[in-house]
């Protein structure tokens, strides 16, 4: 029976992060190609999960959302794990959405996640000590 790899989780490594009282679990993106694909053609994102974007130095970077059909919302990070802007993305739209500031990380979560929360740009993300270096 033939079926899309593509509706399910891949088999990308996860890192376990804290951003205020709440644990996500995030998938890894560390190359120009996991980068690249993101979430792309998932149907959905278990409560709590996002994909950490992990770039291999700190720069302004933007985010878009072709071929995505999920709303995700984006926290752009620096290398000290503090979130220096959210951005709230819409489905397969090509609006680039940018940091604010030099970027080391990007963790994108289901639409609405980070305002839901009350998480905003200034906070900590903890656990990215254990993120490996992007290439």
């Amino acid at each position: 029976m033939a079926h899309s790899t593509h509706a399910h989780a891949s088999d990308l490594p996860r890192i376990s992060l804290q951003i205020s009282k709440y644990m996500i679990s995030a998938e890894m993106a560390t190359t120009h190609r996991t980068r690249a694909q993101g979430l792309m053609f998932r149907e959905s994102l278990a409560e709590n999960t996002g994909m950490l974007f992990v770039f291999p130095k700190s720069a302004y970077y933007g985010m878009w959302m072709k071929n995505t059909i999920l709303p995700l919302s984006v926290a752009f990070i620096d290398e000290k794990g503090t979130i220096i802007n959210i951005a709230d993305m819409e489905p397969d739209s090509l609006v680039t959405h940018r940091s604010a500031g030099p970027a080391k990380y990007a963790l994108e979560m289901s639409g609405g996640w980070f305002a839901s929360r009350k998480i905003s740009a200034g906070d900590l993300v903890s656990g990215l000590e254990h993120a490996p270096v992007a290439n």
